[in-house]
């Protein structure tokens, strides 16, 4: 891993609607990304992380605040720049059977993103998706299936194959492992180390707080549009100082949770 400062937030906020209708989705949300880091965003549901993910992505401009990409504004600057930055952060969204066009086979799908950004040719793209899919995971015959015929897990996988086909720097995954069984989400978990090894950087938001600690070396708390603690990983888990925080490793089932509720009850 680099040290480079890949991507920063600074003072993002997000509002939707006006007046008595105001919803302050994100409020003065700062971050950084370095190259090759993993970094997690948590909070329950509803607490802004999706909105902020899609400002991070370029997929949404903030309302207040700039996010920079290798130094420069995303939303301030240059077309040709916004759009470049959004194939060197590509995101992976919770629901991959909502994200995939139904009528393409998962092969379909990522040579169709592969002839987009590589500018290949239709043989060479389709290599191309079948070397990313097999990367993942999705064997020939598997690649050859419809969404409906896969499985959650192999959808997220051709999902994040997809997204891999532009060869970002970033990946913003959203809820990846909120709409699969265990052994599916140990198995995208595996690809994501494997990618953080090869130098990819990797933003997971997740309410899932064992799936942070797992993938992540920093994270972010996010409560009602605000973060109100982040730092190392570990530490945070370790030795909270936020109410919230507190309240949600106490949340986790199980000793991931066990000491957390040990010292809610002290």
């Amino acid at each position: 891993m680099t040290n480079e400062l890949l991507m920063e937030a600074r003072d993002v906020s997000v509002t939707f609607g006006g007046g008595v209708n105001t919803v302050k989705a994100a409020q003065n949300c700062s971050l950084t990304l370095r190259a090759g880091e993993p970094i997690g965003i948590v909070g329950e549901s509803g607490s802004g992380k999706s909105t902020l993910a899609r400002v991070l992505a370029g997929l949404q401009a903030p309302t207040g605040g700039e996010v920079l990409f290798r130094g420069k504004s995303v939303f301030k600057g240059s077309k040709s720049y916004l759009d470049g930055t959004r194939n060197q952060v590509q995101m992976v969204f919770q629901d991959p059977y909502g994200s995939l066009n139904p009528q393409l086979t998962g092969l379909s799908a990522v040579a169709e993103a592969v002839r987009i950004h590589k500018k290949l040719g239709k043989e060479e793209s389709e290599a191309n998706a079948l070397e990313l899919l097999q990367r993942m995971g999705i064997g020939k015959l598997d690649a050859l299936k419809k969404p409906r015929q896969l499985s959650g897990g192999q959808r997220q996988r051709v999902s994040v194959a997809r997204a891999l086909s532009a060869s970002p720097s970033v990946l913003l995954a959203d809820e990846p492992t909120s709409a699969i069984d265990q052994s599916a989400q140990a198995q995208l978990l595996k690809l994501f180390l494997g990618l953080l090894n090869d130098g990819l950087s990797i933003v997971l938001i997740s309410h899932d707080l064992g799936v942070i600690r797992y993938l992540t070396k920093r994270v972010y708390v996010m409560k009602d549009g605000v973060f109100v603690e982040s730092g190392e990983t570990e530490k945070v888990f370790n030795d909270p100082q936020e109410e919230y925080t507190k309240l949600l490793l106490a949340s986790i089932p199980g000793e991931l949770g066990k000491a957390a509720r040990q010292k809610l009850a002290r």
